[in-house]
């Protein structure tokens, strides 16, 4: 793909937000289990980062796809991941969709604001009884006179404690699993909607909640698009979700390994630094290769994408080797690190815990293995 200096520019006023507003608070809001989402997003949406590739009559740069993911890049400069997966969860997970099929008056009242930073969104998909499996979803909206009245729940929903409104997925009739299903807006401060806060082993700094909608009701005109497209609406929403996983990682994966190159520079044992030693100079060879070919496998699908070609198998083999990457880096590098890298303040160690939900957010790893497999058709009974 080829870079621009606009690229560049998206890029370098990122990093410098993080190096700013995000990193010198990391440690405190590791601590209390949560970032002051609004007031971040406030901050960004001012620089017009919340909304880079959305139409610039809501308040987005209008650019395409790939500066987007250049932010995502460059907000792996972040200490911790939780509050990239959260900004994440604004501009590339709950928002696709809302911006390319809701109505005007769905984006002037939940896509503009959001933009701007005055609101934050989550996404709502999976349940405790059915994470990967989206067609096993369980919330209903059904239509009493002009509204939907909402019944269910959601889980691990990040940003679910501070967000103003949810795109979320429900039945909303009884047919196919595949074809009764819709995505609609729903605001949580409606009558009805309780949150409850779930404790994580990592990305501590991100909030993440469990939402309950006990007779929620909401305008009919909530809905995006057509009522029973929302499971394929979905699947489209999830490709941007997997890319942004997959390009997030790749600069957290090179920090990494800087950072254990110049710790094993300096650790000595038996009068030498531990980088001496080929099987660890060799091995942190090998792990920049692997990044690097993530790397060119992710921007590969992000300019088909640019392009209008379905990514749906590229981007699923990008975020299978983003979440396993993840965890051969930061464990490699954690051994390196000796005791040090067991310690909990340490970066190895914060990588460890956070990258390891890579793997299974936003699609487990054997989701995108299946998927991956029908598109090669080698799923049992398939040619």
């Amino acid at each position: 793909m080829k870079f621009t200096p606009e690229h560049e520019q998206i890029a370098d006023t990122v990093r410098k937000f993080v190096a700013n507003e995000i990193n010198p608070h990391i440690a405190e809001w590791e601590k209390a289990g949560i970032f002051p989402a609004h007031q971040v997003f406030k901050n960004m949406g001012d620089l017009g980062l919340l909304g880079i590739k959305y139409p610039t009559e809501f308040g987005g740069m209008g650019l395409d796809f790939s500066y987007s993911m250049v932010m995502a890049e460059a907000l792996g400069e972040c200490n911790a991941g939780g509050v990239p997966m959260a900004i994440g969860v604004q501009t590339d997970m709950c928002t696709p969709a809302l911006a390319r099929f809701g109505s005007d008056a769905l984006r002037h009242e939940y896509l503009a604001p959001s933009i701007a930073g005055d609101m934050v969104g989550c996404i709502g998909v999976s349940e405790a009884g059915g994470g990967s499996d989206v067609a096993a979803l369980k919330t209903t909206a059904k239509k009493d006179g002009g509204d939907y009245l909402i019944n269910g729940s959601k889980m691990w929903i990040t940003n679910g404690m501070q967000a103003d409104w949810c795109c979320l997925l429900a039945n909303t009739s009884e047919g196919a699993p595949h074809k009764n299903k819709s995505l609609i807006m729903v605001p949580l401060n409606s009558p009805g909607v309780t949150r409850q806060k779930i404790e994580k082993i990592g990305m501590h700094s991100s909030d993440t909640a469990q939402l309950f909608f006990d007779n929620v009701r909401v305008p009919q005109s909530n809905l995006i698009g057509q009522e029973g497209l929302g499971f394929m609406l979905q699947m489209l929403q999830f490709q941007e979700e997997r890319l942004y996983g997959a390009a997030g990682a790749l600069r957290s994966l090179d920090r990494l390994i800087d950072q254990t190159i110049d710790y094993t520079r300096q650790r000595q044992t038996f009068g030498k630094p531990i980088l001496s030693n080929q099987v660890v100079h060799f091995r942190l060879a090998e792990l920049r290769t692997e990044v690097e070919a993530l790397r060119s496998l992710t921007y590969r699908a992000v300019e088909s994408y640019v392009s209008g070609k379905d990514v749906t198998r590229l981007a699923s083999m990008a975020k299978l080797k983003a979440g396993r990457l993840h965890r051969e880096v930061a464990d490699s590098c954690l051994q390196y690190w000796g005791g040090m890298g067991f310690t909990a303040d340490n970066p190895i160690s914060q990588s460890f815990r956070d990258g390891r939900l890579v793997s299974i957010g936003g699609g487990a790893d054997e989701i995108m293995l299946g998927i991956i497999c029908k598109y090669e058709g080698t799923l049992p009974g398939k040619s």
